[in-house]
């Protein structure tokens, strides 16, 4: 601390060349001691410098606080020369050193560099001060100054307010209170640059009311807090003064009434006992805590939501299996698997009685085969609440799980809202677009539903709003998805998968006559003015103007006419009151689709696949060439990895079987081949397309044409043998529409014919393969692997009475005794 008698630059003879000590946040002024904590490397050896030679040093603050490593361009050009008037070691890499400032300094260059600075300093001399009135005033504010800090409560130590007092030099007062009473380096730093006292003293008023101005603010706040927790306390006080009254006089406060209320809830509600002691708890603990608390509307919202979870109510099922059948029948045509699936399912509940676990079910199939609608259908056969909760995108857990109490906000995960809100416990929850959970930091949704979704883990299901196990084996699941491959392998195992394929023409000509149409006419208005669409009306909408596996946009394209003609009938107009092919021409334009067209002939190198696609199946025509090249493998039509595979295992056995073929073994060699798959900006892939890529490569290497009216699709191996593939029912619908008479199929597939409605199968001959050697006997104008008879064998053949015609059916050639 400063006193009136200190060192003087005349009292000391400053040496020519000085240690420097770098502070980091801190400046040192003339006349003062202060204390400092060494740590860094130069800096200690600085220190220890000094502390051999003359115990004289420089002291300069840096312009970066936070810096560690500094150069010399990283300090200011004024410091202090200090005397080191004691060193003490706090630890093995940390001193602690007290200095007293002697004199303002300027630096003039470095002397050195490593392992710490050395300085050669010029002494700046002071401009005294004027004794006139801006400097009475000057120092009379100061004062002032000084006086509010100390009001305003700020600590100070004892000692400068002691200094104070008694010190009345100008210049030694005004490093003091600069040195205690700034908080900023940079404005202590220019308060030690200024030599001018007169020009000190006015920095200083101005830096001082700037710290005022911050510690009036922060002192208002201050007392707003305190006479707010104190009105809080003496609101509390008065109220439990209130409650004491109120029992004296048998009345009860809004608080005691709630709970009382609360209390009588849970002895008409049956809670589980786990339950109940949780409530209660929370009852308790509500009733110590003041209403005007934050956590008292959190612990009142947990009881009020716990009371309103359905732990024991519960629908009555419908076990008359003939009125099941006949709503289910009702709603949805055809579907049979699933309805047998429910009505089995009502026929065990009906023997077992209220054991029997909720199945979990999850319907796969592209969109608008009615998946969604199904489970409202199965609802209402059952008799139970329906719930239909879409997690296609959710990437949180919480929204299966819930959030924790702690959180601000937080509230139950989805599947407990839901069943608060229809508040039973055994409806059926549908989950939509399981296929299309997310994942992200937040958790991973998919891995939540495990415990969900697992029949013998979920009746303790664990929300962690709730706190306590919830039963949801009453309750039936269903979830439905376009695709199986996204979702999580031990969640899929959980499942059972019941596939929805898409429908054929016929079948939708059905479910828009019996369904669609005449919910159309009825949200559209036009019910009552005998509006009808006949059989070939229905079919030109479902062919030229919808391309999909289920109704959704048959529906559309049905409601688009219906609007049409309502609008017709507003403005008087004449109507159609039966409605043709040409009249749904006329309401819906230019067709939108242009059928899948098979070969006009039969084509060399150009075989017909059947492809699956998310919205039902197609054709795909494969195109093979090769030309003179140096054996390179060129494909194209935006083809994936499988069929890439796929192209080159085709290639790798033909060129394996290549003498048998009739093929020059060199061409394979000597040649490019390039695979072509038409559409070319549709991504392909998958492994069925195999068999249709053979065909056409040994047709193009042959030049044997392929057979334009037969399809074909399998997946195959090196060794020649052709395997199952998936889809069978959308690639058969397809084959029908784009006019196909036969279709090649793997011979393990000969066992879901049993699942294929017969009116798909009619009209088409269908083969069954289980070698390449197969697929080309019935896909090319002739068997490669036959040797061609010679004019001579015809005729003898001929002679014989055996005679060799085209068929008209397959443009095969047949022979007929």
């Amino acid at each position: 601390m400063a006193e009136e008698k200190k060192y003087t630059k005349n009292e000391i003879k400053i040496p020519e060349e000085l240690p420097l000590l770098s502070l980091k946040n801190s400046v040192v002024f003339p006349f003062l001691a202060t204390p400092l904590i060494v740590g860094r490397k130069k800096s200690l050896e600085a220190v220890k410098s000094s502390s051999k030679e003359h115990k004289l040093i420089v002291v300069v603050a840096q312009k970066e606080e936070n810096k560690e490593e500094v150069g010399k361009e990283d300090l200011y050009d004024i410091g202090t020369i200090c005397a080191i008037k004691q060193v003490g070691n706090i630890s093995e890499n940390e001193i602690k050193c007290i200095v007293e400032g002697i004199s303002r300094v300027k630096i003039e260059y470095f002397t050195q560099t490593e392992p710490y600075f050395r300085v050669t300093v010029k002494v700046l001399d002071e401009i005294p001060l004027v004794e006139d009135e801006e400097t009475y005033n000057l120092n009379t504010t100061v004062r002032l100054q000084v006086e509010k800090f100390i009001q305003l409560g700020i600590p100070l130590p004892t000692a400068f307010v002691v200094a104070a007092t008694n010190i009345s030099k100008t210049e030694i007062q005004t490093d003091l209170f600069a040195s205690y009473l700034l908080s900023s380096t940079r404005q202590k730093q220019q308060i030690l640059e200024e030599s001018d006292l007169k020009k000190r003293l006015k920095k200083l008023t101005e830096y001082l009311g700037e710290e005022l101005k911050r510690f009036e603010v922060q002192s208002q706040i201050r007392d707003k807090v305190q006479k707010e927790v104190g009105k809080t306390q003496r609101e509390y006080y008065l109220r439990q003064q209130l409650k004491a009254i109120k029992n004296e006089l048998g009345e009860f406060d809004e608080s005691t009434a709630l709970t009382k209320e609360l209390e009588k809830k849970i002895h008409i509600k049956k809670l589980p006992r786990e339950a109940e002691a949780k409530v209660l708890k929370e009852i308790e603990r509500l009733e110590s805590i003041p209403v005007m608390s934050p956590e008292y509307s959190y612990v009142r919202t947990y009881v009020e939501l716990m009371l309103d979870v359905p732990w024991s109510e519960k629908t009555k099922d419908i076990l008359d299996l003939k009125k099941a059948k006949k709503i289910l029948d009702g709603d949805h045509y055809d579907l049979e698997k699933v309805k047998t699936h429910i009505l089995d399912y009502l026929a065990v509940r009906k023997l077992k009685g209220k054991t029997t676990k909720g199945p979990i079910l999850c319907f796969v199939g592209p969109p608008g085969v009615g998946k969604t609608s199904l489970g409202q259908s199965i609802a209402k056969s059952l008799g139970r609440k329906f719930i239909r909760m879409s997690i296609g995108g959710i990437r949180d857990e919480a929204e299966i799980r819930g959030h924790r109490r702690t959180y601000v906000g937080a509230l139950p995960g989805r599947i407990i809202q839901g069943l608060t809100q229809v508040g039973t416990n055994n409806p059926v929850f549908m989950l939509d677009e399981v296929d299309k959970i997310g994942i992200d930091y937040r958790g991973d949704p998919s891995s939540a539903l495990l415990e969900v979704l697992d029949p013998e883990q979920n009746n303790s299901f664990r929300d962690h709003y709730l706190e306590v196990p919830f039963d949801l084996s009453n309750v039936m699941f269903i979830t439905t998805a376009n695709i199986l491959d996204t979702i999580h392998p031990a969640l899929r195992d959980r499942m059972e998968t019941i596939e929805i394929p898409g429908y054929s023409s016929e079948e939708k000509v059905h479910i828009a006559e019996k369904f669609l149409i005449p919910k159309q006419l009825k949200e559209q208005g036009v019910e009552k003015y005998n509006v009808k669409f006949n059989s070939e009306a229905v079919s030109i909408i479902i062919e030229e103007y919808t391309r999909e596996a289920g109704v959704r946009n048959l529906e559309r394209e049905i409601a688009n006419i219906c609007k049409k003609i309502a609008r017709e009938i507003v403005e008087g107009k004449k109507y159609s009151g039966v409605l043709t092919d040409k009249k749904v021409r006329n309401y819906l334009g230019v067709p939108k689709i242009l059928p899948s067209e098979i070969e006009d002939k039969n084509r060399v190198g150009v075989a017909t696949g059947l492809a699956y696609t998310p919205v039902g199946g197609d054709i795909l025509l494969i195109e093979s060439t090769y030309y003179k090249g140096g054996g390179e493998l060129i494909l194209t039509g935006k083809l994936g990895d499988v069929m890439q595979e796929s192209a080159k295992a085709a290639i790798s056995y033909i060129h394996s079987k290549a003498k048998a073929f009739g093929i020059d073994d060199e061409l394979f060699e000597k040649s490019d081949i390039h695979i072509h798959v038409p559409a070319g900006a549709i991504p392909k892939d998958g492994p069925s397309a195999g068999v249709a890529i053979t065909s056409s490569l040994v047709s193009a290497f042959t030049g044997i044409p392929v057979l334009r009216n037969v399809g074909m699709t399998g997946e195959i191996t090196l060794r020649g043998r052709v395997l199952p593939i998936g889809g069978l029912k959308e690639k058969l619908l397809a084959a029908k529409r784009a006019g196909l008479k036969k279709v090649v199929l793997p011979e393990k597939n000969r066992k879901d014919l049993d699942e294929i409605p017969a009116s798909i199968l009619k009209g088409l001959k269908l083969e069954f393969v289980e070698s390449i050697d197969d697929v080309i006997r019935h896909t090319l104008e002739r068997d490669p692997l036959q040797p061609v008879k010679t004019e001579n064998e015809v005729k003898n053949a001929s002679g014989k009475g055996l005679i060799t015609k085209q068929s008209p059916d397959f443009d095969t050639t047949s022979t007929i005794q």
